[in-house]
């Protein structure tokens, strides 16, 4: 602190917070018939995420995603596209917003402008019971960017090619058969699947600690549009060290994909005109 506190520096502190996006208009998941779908879903395929690397699935509208744990602690780093126009994409920062720093069940990932509808809903977490630890540190979190060789190189003045970002860039790339050159700048900032995070008291700094993740453990989503997806499973472990390295033991992780014959409308993109008052 570089400047004295004027003499009511503790009224000014002292304010009550007030909610800058309330959500009692915004739609609800009707999670209950998610539930009466999901019974009549059958398994269409699965995709092993290997260790320090990233892998690519399919999801049809109506249909559902899950991930899970399979060998040991590991998180991952997600990203969703439209499967039939990849520039709607997964806005985390906008569902941040919405829902709050970490997501779990009735809650949706939403698009980017100007779309901005939900993508996927969250039906079922096995770590729900996880809550707000005692660090201020919960699961799934929507603040982490994603490991990126970036920000490595920055720190370390190393290259690294097994960062999240270069996984799912390699992942997007072998879907899509373009150039990585020309695709890097669709990945985008993740869900982090199974990653405990927050952000520290003294400094706000954003942290991470181990998973609580097992073997066995999953989340579930419901596919509101024709998705895309992404998965990474981080070099960074159970990120109770560090990441963008290779010194944390690394899991697989496993992605199965559910379809349902019952017909699904997807939901219509946000209806304001874009005119933008011009």
């Amino acid at each position: 602190m570089t400047h004295v506190p004027p003499p009511d520096a503790e009224d000014r502190r002292a304010i009550a917070p007030v909610i800058c996006y309330p959500t009692d208009t915004l739609p609800k998941p009707d999670l209950a018939a998610y539930k009466q779908r999901r019974t009549g879903a059958r398994k269409t395929s699965e995709t092993r995420v290997l260790p320090r690397e990233a892998a690519s699935f399919r999801v049809p509208a109506g249909g559902f995603f899950r991930i899970s744990s399979v060998e040991g602690p590991q998180v991952g780093d997600l990203n969703l596209w439209n499967a039939a126009d990849p520039s709607e994409r997964f806005y985390s920062g906008k569902t941040r917003a919405l829902h709050g720093t970490h997501l779990s069940t009735g809650d949706r990932l939403w698009s980017s402008f100007p779309h901005l509808r939900p993508m996927a809903t969250v039906t079922t977490d096995t770590l729900d019971w996880y809550g707000i630890d005692e660090h201020g540190g919960s699961v799934h979190d929507v603040i982490g960017t994603r490991c990126d060789p970036y920000t490595h190189h920055l720190l370390s003045g190393h290259d690294y090619h097994h960062c999240c970002h270069s996984n799912l860039t390699r992942a997007l790339g072998a879907a899509t058969g373009a150039p990585l050159a020309e695709i890097e700048h669709q990945v985008h900032d993740v869900l982090n699947v199974f990653m405990c995070t927050g952000f520290t008291r003294d400094t706000g700094r954003y942290f991470m600690k181990a998973s609580p993740v097992r073997p066995g453990d999953y989340i579930e989503f419901f596919a509101e549009i024709d998705l895309l997806g992404a998965l990474s499973a981080c070099p960074g472990g159970d990120c109770s060290a560090e990441h963008s390295s290779d010194a944390a033991a690394c899991y697989p992780l496993l992605v199965e994909v559910f379809a349902c014959d019952d017909p699904w409308i997807p939901p219509a993109p946000s209806g304001y005109d874009r005119s933008h008052g011009a």
